[in-house]
């Protein structure tokens, strides 16, 4: 098993060890610096006048800002301290209670009772969101951070909770009493009471139908109304996909992102970090389903009465993971100031790691761009050659890839109080990592499939049986098996073949079908194109005496 560190830093910008005090020793949480003062004043004026632009200015830049500059290495001052500068505002001190411990897990250690008080805050802003009359507008931005950080912490506070082992008789006794604070099922129905609340499913059907323009205005409403629950419950469909990739239902997770079309241009979009997560997990969940759904075979030796109904997961996972690898390769350079930059580079690295599985068990190389190919040749390109002979040198990069690129999956069950004490943080990886290890082996027997019928245009049940050395019996299943995993419906429901080697029976005959990849020079010139841009603004640039 490759040795990787299973702590994820947070999923925007943790910078603490896990080793940090929770805070400093001289840390007064009553005193208010000036600039802190100002900044509250201003943020809850424009929060009143609606007016997202500046908000959104000092949230992303001003917050930030004096953060570095007064606390570094401090939590900001309690919100009981700031409070009479806002007029005691109940919800815009619970917004501020949200950033504050946000704050506090990207740069310190929360402490358990911490842990517990920003679940009890994010329970009190969700349910005044739900049940309360909210007349404002936030960035999406702020929205999807949010959702984030809340499925972060629940993460972050089972990963801590399984770590029994060292636990002092005081922490016991805070999780025996506290015992629903980041509840699974509490943290799976605050996002499924978003959604259903906020109706953004009738809405996105709605906008289908053009009686809506929820994406047209990313989500704001500029009647005069709020987008607040609306953007929520976008964002929680894929909290909701995210959630449950980390608890391995990754069925379920697909079937919480269905409303949104991730093929069009959505409100997901709108935020980098929103885009990613989605394409991430969206794409790890295909690749983890491997196929299985939806088949149904009439086994006949008449290739004519063949019926196939499946899913082809890895070449969706392989076009999405294509599609938003490119973007990043074109935008990250707008995002190099962003507090989120060195996030959105590890989750570049994650997804070529993932894309470099995908195509190895499914080679599906004409679904990459020149430019990503590029990207992945250099990163993985050895690897994936070795990663073909299906060797214990292979499942060694394997595993590998799959710990360094996979989600940080969690047990969501209470731990045993009982001695002795034990650490079981690790188990839920330990089992997807061997269900995927069992996959892989699966493709070893596809593996020689396709390096013979590369070679023939047609051949023999027998003699192909021969070089497998396997009975004829056995090999009708592996070429069935194949057919199943190559073969996808598409959105006519008509079956297709994303295979690079395909074939069809006759009797006791195996054809290969001719089929060349249709040559793309567009990548190419367009490379061509911006080589030459750049060589003419340099010359431009050229002084002549």
């Amino acid at each position: 098993m490759a040795a990787y560190d299973y702590d994820e830093p947070s999923a925007t910008h943790r910078q603490a060890s896990s080793d940090a005090p929770s805070q400093e020793p001289g840390y007064d949480p009553n005193h208010v610096p000036d600039s802190v003062k100002t900044f509250v004043v201003h943020l809850y004026r424009h929060i009143r006048e609606k007016n997202v632009y500046e908000i959104h200015q000092m949230y992303e830049t001003s917050f930030q800002g004096i953060s570095e500059r007064f606390f570094k290495d401090t939590p900001w001052p309690s919100v009981d301290a700031v409070a009479p500068f806002v007029d005691k505002d109940h919800v815009f001190c619970l917004l501020y209670r949200e950033m504050w411990f946000r704050h506090l897990y990207a740069r310190l250690q929360p402490t358990l009772k911490q842990r517990i008080d920003s679940w009890d805050n994010y329970c009190s802003l969700f349910q005044v969101v739900l049940h309360g009359v909210v007349n404002m507008q936030l960035p999406n931005q702020w929205l999807w951070d949010m959702v984030d950080e809340f499925v972060y912490q629940f993460q972050s506070f089972c990963q801590y909770r399984a770590k029994m082992k060292n636990k002092t008789e005081q922490e016991i006794a805070l999780l025996r009493q506290f015992d629903q604070a980041w509840n699974v099922y509490g943290v799976l129905n605050f996002l499924q009471a978003l959604v259903e609340k906020s109706a953004i499913i009738q809405i996105l059907e709605q906008e289908k139908e053009g009686l809506e323009q929820f994406t047209a205005t990313d989500g704001y409403d500029y009647s005069g109304g709020s987008n607040v629950l609306k953007v929520l419950g976008y964002f929680s469909m894929v909290g909701l996909l995210r959630v449950h990739c980390l608890l391995g239902d990754y069925h379920t997770g697909l079937k919480c992102l269905q409303p949104i079309d991730i093929t069009q241009q959505g409100v997901y979009v709108s935020v980098i970090g929103s885009h990613i997560t989605t394409i991430y997990h969206y794409g790890f969940a295909n690749l983890m389903l491997r196929r299985y759904d939806a088949f149904d075979f009439m086994s006949c030796n008449n290739v004519n009465k063949m019926r196939l109904k499946c899913k082809c997961w890895y070449v969706e996972a392989i076009r999405e993971f294509n599609k938003i690898l490119l973007y990043i390769y074109k935008t990250k350079q707008y995002h190099q100031k962003s507090p989120q930059y060195e996030q959105i580079l590890k989750k570049n690295e994650q997804m070529y790691a993932l894309l470099a599985i995908s195509l190895s068990l499914c080679p599906q190389v004409k679904l990459v761009e020149e430019t990503v190919n590029s990207q992945l040749r250099e990163k993985y390109g050895e690897k994936m050659i070795r990663m073909q002979r299906y060797d214990d040198e292979a499942f060694t990069i394997y595993d590998e890839l799959f710990s360094y690129a996979c989600p940080k999956f969690i047990t969501p069950s209470a731990p045993s109080f009982e001695e002795p004490l034990v650490n079981y943080n690790q188990d839920a990886y330990r089992l997807q990592l061997k269900l995927f290890l069992y996959e892989v082996k699966q493709q070893q027997l596809l593996s020689g499939v396709r390096t013979f019928l590369k070679v023939y245009s047609s051949i023999s049940l027998g003699n192909l049986g021969k070089y497998m050395e396997v009975d004829e019996s056995k090999l009708r299943t592996i070429l069935l098996t194949y057919k199943h995993k190559t073969h996808s419906v598409d959105n006519d429901g008509k079956t297709i073949s994303n295979a690079d080697v395909d074939f069809y029976m006759d009797d006791d005959w195996v054809y290969v079908a001719d089929s060349k990849p249709p040559k793309r020079y567009g990548d190419y010139f367009l490379r061509q194109i911006v080589k030459l841009e750049a060589a003419i603004n340099d010359l431009d640039r050229i002084k002549l005496d």
